[in-house]
């Protein structure tokens, strides 16, 4: 992205990638980078907002570590209050702590083995972000206070059609030389995959049972052979916000499996 773009409060929006970039065994691709939220109480300390975007995640697939500190930076005029963390400190970090617990470590994998991607290196808004600053941090607010304009992008699917973008993840799979490729979800499989093999274009083609979720794939992507291995992304494995029990508990018993064997 070359036009620079702010949370509420003036983070600049900023690329979230991988940066150990020595060999991997498996390269981890997910969908878009998330944010570091925090609660937004007015003067009074009356809550405005329960967990309000403000900052790009310090790392890929952050874990929600020093959020506190993160939120403690970011200024805010002291008549509109002031940050904090959110009563419910899981709402930093899910995906992360999700993606280190429920899929590396089954794998027998871990952070220094695993080389981190999304199809968006970037933060993007939600409905329910975009709702909460269309109604609290107005033009008369941003204007008064003389704040940044909170400019990050809604998400849309459409702009995962991006071949430069494809270009970009596969110069970072090949640099990561890892052999196994492990796919978030439907979007990965989609806007990735199904590029260089269209037998597949969502997750729910490689298999709906016990006996053939998160199974592993040959797939040739630029002439090398991968071992694939598609799984639900981690808000479903970890029941974060809306999700579906059927990948939910398919994973439930991918994980006992991994377990068992090792």
């Amino acid at each position: 992205m070359n036009k620079t773009y702010n949370f509420p409060f003036g983070q600049e929006l900023k690329k979230v990638e991988q940066k150990d970039k020595t060999p991997k065994k498996a390269f981890v691709l997910g969908v878009y980078a998330s944010a570091v939220h925090a609660r937004w109480l007015d003067k009074d300390g009356k809550q405005k907002v329960s967990a309000l975007a403000v900052a790009s995640e310090p790392e890929i697939f952050w874990t929600g570590n020093y959020a506190e500190e993160i939120i403690s930076k970011i200024w805010v005029p002291e008549q509109l209050g002031q940050l904090t963390i959110p009563k419910d400190k899981r709402l930093n970090g899910p995906s992360g702590r999700a993606l280190d617990n429920l899929f590396l470590e089954p794998l027998g994998l871990d952070r220094n083995t695993s080389w981190l991607c999304d199809l968006l290196p970037e933060s993007r808004v939600n409905e329910h972000q975009r709702n909460a600053i269309n109604k609290h941090y107005s033009d008369s607010i941003i204007s008064e206070y003389g704040l940044s304009k909170a400019s990050i992008p809604d998400f849309d699917k459409s702009e995962l059609n991006s071949k430069s973008r494809r270009d970009e993840i596969l110069e970072e799979l090949e640099t990561s030389q890892a052999e196994n490729l492990i796919l978030l979800g439907d979007l990965p499989i989609y806007w990735f995959l199904r590029f260089y093999d269209n037998r597949f274009s969502r997750l729910a083609q490689f298999g709906e049972s016990e006996n053939t979720y998160g199974g592993q794939h040959e797939i040739k992507i630029n002439d090398k052979i991968y071992n694939v291995i598609p799984l639900c992304h981690p808000r479903q494995a970890d029941r974060l916000g809306s999700s579906t029990d059927k990948w939910g508990n398919l994973h439930d018993a991918w994980i006992k499996k991994k377990t068992t064997k090792r």
